[in-house]
């Protein structure tokens, strides 16, 4: 091939690439400037990573989180590491080697651990066990991994013998389900509230207005007090779920609501709106239907960020005894278990799940910014 004829292939690739460019929508323009940034795409895959994790739990965590699926005889057992070679060869197969316990004269009758070298227990994929419902609903016991012979606790087991690991990914879910269940709350009251105060402004404005400075000024940390005076003890732990949602997301809208007040008082003077207004069409339908539709990237990016915030609410309240409680998983309960010097010194594994709420924060905080950014045509992630 000539370099004329490169050059022309050259000119209509970049041709057809200002073409689509142009064409492209929102959406598609969005997605563009996000797959630049390679720190929003590395957090992206590891979110869709933790969440998958969390929805398939009961498939991939080998016990049951809660009492039921205790191991009596390994309470705050140290992690159990899968290896594949030992003094007696190597092996295609992961094994652990056996602990025997027994009661020993020099330690007065105390039990004593000794790993038995000479026995292996190897890992084994998709076996039977405890039962449970796949997506809340399936009906299955089949597990990604187990034991021949025992118990295998990939990060250990806490003070009543629960497995760490299992602990973690429901624990993950768990977290997962009440900021979903606030941020769409937070969403709702948002979009309604916002968007009749931006549409209509004068003394509806006004009213409206001053209702979110009361709830943006409400302290969190006595309203949180206030919560668990009120909760009653004898609460199941579904009922304290839904009540620990509902709260985060009726203090959780305000923001939210300023900015889509904010958007529409400046829409609500365009062309378009005052066309759909000469066709008849009610305040309702136009601001569900022209004005909104108008900015959705900006909501979404919204969402995202606040989502976090929503987790990290519910690990505080549960942190500090005011959320959920045993024998519910979230990442607040069981953070609960490394407050005390003794874990720190004894049961380092305990800190396990700390990664893992730092890493399903952060990677929601980079993929927010992320989309933020995408979302502004004046940032330089548009450039």
């Amino acid at each position: 091939m000539s370099a004329t004829s490169e050059q022309t292939a050259e000119t209509l690739r970049d041709q057809k690439a200002r073409e689509a460019y142009f064409t492209a929508s929102q959406r598609q323009l969005v997605w563009a400037r996000f797959k630049k940034q390679r720190a929003a795409m590395t957090a992206a895959t590891v979110l869709i990573v933790l969440i998958i994790s969390g929805i398939l739990a009961p498939f991939l965590s080998p016990y049951d989180p809660t009492i039921a699926g205790r191991n009596k005889d390994y309470m705050n057992g140290a992690p159990n590491v899968p290896m594949f070679c030992d003094k007696n060869g190597c092996s295609f197969r992961p094994f652990l080697h056996t602990i025997e316990r027994e009661r020993s004269i020099k330690t007065n009758f105390r039990w004593v651990e000794t790993i038995n070298e000479d026995k292996r227990r190897y890992v084994q994929f998709l076996v039977e066990g405890s039962e449970y419902k796949l997506f809340g609903f399936i009906p299955a016991k089949t597990h990604l991994f187990g034991i021949s012979d025992g118990y295998i606790h990939l990060f250990g087991t806490d003070a009543t013998g629960k497995d760490i690991f299992s602990r973690t990914l429901h624990a993950i879910w768990t977290s997962l389900q009440v900021g979903s269940i606030g941020v769409f709350i937070a969403f709702v009251l948002a979009l309604i509230i916002g968007g009749v105060s931006g549409y209509y402004g004068g003394w509806i404005d006004s009213v409206l207005q001053m209702v979110t400075d009361a709830v943006r000024t409400v302290p969190a940390i006595p309203l949180f007090m206030a919560i668990a005076a009120f909760i009653p003890q004898e609460w199941s732990a579904e009922m304290r779920f839904f009540f620990i949602s509902l709260i985060l997301g009726l203090i959780g809208w305000p923001t939210l609501a300023r900015r889509v007040r904010t958007h529409l008082l400046t829409e609500r003077n365009q062309e378009y709106v005052l066309a759909a207004q000469l066709c008849g069409a009610s305040s309702g339908h136009i601001i569900r239907r022209h004005l909104l539709p108008s900015f959705t990237s900006y909501i979404i990016v919204d969402l995202v960020i606040s989502f976090p915030y929503m987790v990290l609410s519910e690990t505080a309240l549960s942190f500090i005894g005011l959320g959920l409680k045993d024998p519910v998983n979230s990442l607040g309960v069981m953070l609960q278990n490394v407050t005390s010097a003794d874990v720190l010194l004894n049961y380092q594994w305990y800190f396990i799940p700390v990664i893992f709420f730092i890493t399903l924060v952060m990677a929601f905080v980079f993929v927010g910014d992320g989309l933020r950014d995408a979302a502004d045509p004046y940032s330089d992630a548009s450039k």
